[in-house]
């Protein structure tokens, strides 16, 4: 059973509001999340949005993009909090830790219940359209890092970067597993550390 999340509800309302791309798109952000995007086919997703088979080809082309445009939605939103947090801060360590920050906010929350790019990519195997995606959100947090890295002025911001991404990741596959909530406090204590013997 699909569960309508808060960030759902800020998108713009139930399933069956807004143009029928928007619809579509909802109630794949809904279903894919609650349930998996091989689980869920076409047709409880068209059924959920109330819209027509030939509304979705016409809209996505194919269940692969609509699965892209899904995970891209869910990559924006990541962006968008990770900056909220990061924006908090001028100096570049406490912007670094911010990353963490925005994470534990994101898994205390009561509409976590897994990553949906680990979930995705668990899933998909060998899709590249999965993998191409969960890529691009692995890149911008490695991006964050190095930019901030940089600023702070030491000696390889890539490798200081790589690293924390690990951390950050490591945090993400916790509760994942364990439903450990407190993991991304830990990976911000040893971020610190990470981050000070860099310096």
């Amino acid at each position: 059973m699909s569960t309508v999340t808060a960030e759902n509800r800020s998108a713009g309302g139930p399933a069956r509001e807004g143009t029928a791309r928007e619809r579509l798109l909802r109630a794949a952000d809904e279903l894919f999340y609650a349930e998996g995007i091989n689980t869920v086919g076409i047709d409880r997703v068209i059924e959920h949005a109330g819209v027509a088979k030939a509304t979705l080809y016409s809209a996505f082309g194919s269940k692969d993009e609509l699965i892209r445009a899904y995970l891209m939605r869910r990559h924006e939103r990541r962006v968008a909090r990770i900056e909220r947090h990061r924006a908090r801060h001028e100096e570049p360590r406490a912007r670094m830790l911010a990353v963490f920050d925005a994470l534990h906010e994101l898994i205390t929350g009561p509409d976590w219940h897994g990553c949906p790019f680990l979930s995705a990519t668990g899933e998909a195997r060998t899709d590249t359209t999965v993998k191409e995606v969960a890529s691009i959100t692995w890149d911008y947090t490695l991006a964050c890092f190095v930019e901030d890295a940089t600023a702070l002025g030491v000696a390889d911001p890539a490798e200081l970067a790589e690293r924390l991404v690990v951390v950050y990741e490591g945090a993400v596959v916790a509760t994942q597993v364990k439903n450990d909530r407190a993991a991304a406090q830990r990976a911000r204590s040893i971020a610190e550390m990470v981050i000070d013997a860099a310096v």
